[in-house]
């Protein structure tokens, strides 16, 4: 919360609590990044529906799968690496199947998993749609950014633990 600290806030914590309200610059820093999270993934989404029809979601998850070792992965592991819930994944993956652009088994090395499997007309839709996003990608994001800037983005996505796992 960033309120005021002119605001009464007395009931907003506990008794007690040594709150550390944020100065100019954290303001700043925090007011960047939550405009990140929450404008930029609209404006790299709004060129993939209007062209191809799909959301950044859905481009993601055909994306990581297109990319992954026989172009499978588990369902969780999906999940996670397009940032998204296992129900939101499995909601997808059902329309995906619909479309003949995945299929779905038990992992075979253990069944209590469930593989996705990208297949020839979902890896031909990821291949459409990828030149789309890659120029989002680059007229929003990375155009405007130094070498250096692209560096700290990555430094800081580290720092704060939210970059996916490699379950390559």
């Amino acid at each position: 919360m960033t309120v005021g600290r002119g605001a009464d806030s007395g009931d907003a914590h506990d008794e007690g609590e040594d709150l550390r309200w944020l100065d100019p610059d954290e303001k700043e820093a925090w007011t960047g990044v939550v405009s990140l999270a929450m404008l930029l993934p609209g404006k790299l989404e709004s060129p993939l529906r209007r062209e191809h029809g799909i959301t950044l979601f859905e481009y993601l998850v055909l994306s990581h799968m297109s990319e992954a070792p026989q172009q499978r992965l588990r369902m969780g592991d999906l999940a996670y690496l397009a940032g998204g819930s296992p129900s939101r994944l499995s909601n997808v993956m059902k329309r995906f199947e619909q479309r003949a652009w995945v299929e779905r088994s038990p992992d075979p090395d253990n069944g209590r998993y469930i593989l996705a499997a990208l297949t020839e007309e979902g890896f031909s839709v990821v291949r459409r749609a990828a030149p789309t996003h890659l120029r989002a990608v680059r007229s929003m994001v990375l155009d405007q950014l130094s070498v250096a800037d692209q560096k700290a983005l990555t430094r800081i996505a580290e720092k704060l633990r939210i970059r996916p796992v490699d379950f390559r």
